[in-house]
């Protein structure tokens, strides 16, 4: 029989396994979603990040993208004003200053760079101007001015989309740095909490929670395997903070798994949340990972909503605090094996027990007499019925009766058909 034992509420829970302290694992998932990988020789990797220049411009940290931003302005000015001082000094225009030029008051690179900025920036000092003298000139502006739109346009979009990236929001939303293991309706559940820190919420959300096992063999290979959680309720509506849970039964990669082999064990729980935001409509999707030492074995999370007259008050003090409940500390599948023979042992009793409507109704007092006569005393006499042919001219006979037989004993009769012979009778 396997001993059944339960966490005690006030001391702390340790278990010493075989292979004594483990060294610390590199989490897959960190804690604030992101993932510890790192790819390398990836082939044509700056071609590829060119041909999808959009999303890795999103991508790039913000300093890096001002930068980049900043200088394809100074490039595009720079290069025009390269463009209209070649002009300038083919026209003639830098060695002569009678002649009538391209630009006015462009006479050196100087003057051919604050023009092209000026252009492109739409400033229009009014000191600096086109002519009708050089037709290439006309067309250099119209073409500035073409790839100013594009730029402008290109800019604000990477800037509207980074602001409005997913991580940004999916930081406003918080896991518990623990999960938690209890009971829930006689199951052993595995618990984690979830909340959203903002007051216009979600429009839907859905929840998955996945076991990563990480196999390093002899010879350097890996192997990362994957293992799907159900979940009871996989789609809520994140308004007030909501404890998402795995009940552990049956199929579940924990239903052979007790406390002492939850911490011999080597895994990583990674949990996630998508959801539609109703301000911007964007899907986003916020995750975590818990390892095993992350996992509370008889803990369950303090109730953090109190309802007051008028509203709904979250404390989100409370939203990670813990408190030590009795649980037993063997497998979810010994506690059920145990709770059936416990459940099977009732009903043997109760199927054993004498029923009162089935017992007899002798007396309750010993008495010599045997139960034949007992029933039967208590069994009811047959009627007789007594058939005799008469006349009628003939006088009913009186047949001597006793008294218990008269209760049940009548007398039929039948008057005599002159037709019968008495040879047939």
């Amino acid at each position: 029989m396997p001993k059944y034992l339960s966490v005690n509420p006030f001391e702390d829970i340790s278990v010493k396994t075989e292979n004594g302290h483990r060294s610390k694992k590199q989490r897959y998932v960190r804690k604030e979603g992101s993932c510890s990988v790192v790819f390398r020789h990836v082939p044509e990797e700056w071609l590829l990040f060119v041909n999808d220049i959009f999303t890795t411009l999103v991508e790039i940290r913000w300093r890096v993208m001002f930068l980049i931003f900043a200088s394809s302005y100074i490039l595009s000015w720079l290069f025009f004003g390269i463009l209209f001082f070649v002009i300038a000094l083919a026209h003639g225009d830098i060695k002569d200053h009678n002649n009538d030029p391209c630009v006015y008051e462009v006479r050196s690179f100087t003057a051919a760079f604050l023009f092209s900025l000026e252009t492109q920036t739409t400033i229009g000092y009014g000191f600096r101007g086109m002519s009708e003298n050089c037709m290439i000139a006309i067309i250099i502006v119209t073409i500035q001015d073409v790839i100013s739109c594009f730029i402008d346009t290109f800019v604000i979009g990477i800037v509207v989309a980074k602001m409005a990236s997913a991580r940004k929001r999916a930081q406003t939303i918080g896991f518990s740095n623990r999960a938690v293991v209890n009971l829930r309706d006689g199951y052993l559940c595995l618990s984690w909490r979830i909340g959203d820190f903002r007051r216009h919420h979600m429009v839907e959300g859905s929840s998955c929670a996945q076991i990563l096992y990480t196999t390093v063999h002899a010879t350097g290979e890996v192997n990362i395997a994957y293992e799907d959680l159900a979940i009871q309720q996989k789609d809520i509506i994140l308004v007030t903070p909501t404890t998402i849970s795995h009940r552990i039964e049956p199929g579940s990669p924990l239903y052979k798994m007790s406390l002492e082999d939850l911490r011999k064990a080597d895994f990583e729980l990674l949990v996630s949340f998508t959801y539609i935001d109703d301000s911007s409509g964007i899907l986003h999707q916020s995750r975590t990972s818990y390892t095993v030492d992350e996992i509370l074995w008889g803990h369950l999370f303090q109730e953090m909503i109190r309802v007051s007259k008028k509203h709904y008050r979250v404390d989100y003090n409370l939203f990670n605090n813990t408190a030590k409940v009795l649980v037993p500390v063997v497998s979810a599948e010994e506690y059920e094996q145990k709770k059936n023979e416990k459940e099977e042992q009732k009903q043997l009793r109760l199927y054993a027990r004498p029923s009162p409507r089935h017992s007899p109704r002798c007396s309750p007092r010993p008495s010599s007499r045997s139960p034949q006569k007992c029933d039967k005393e208590n069994r009811l006499n047959a009627p007789t019925v007594t058939v005799e042919l008469t006349q009628d001219n003939q006088p009913e006979p009186n047949l001597p009766t006793t008294e218990a037989e008269s209760q049940h004993q009548d007398t039929l009769a039948v008057p005599r058909d002159p037709t019968i012979t008495e040879q047939e009778t």
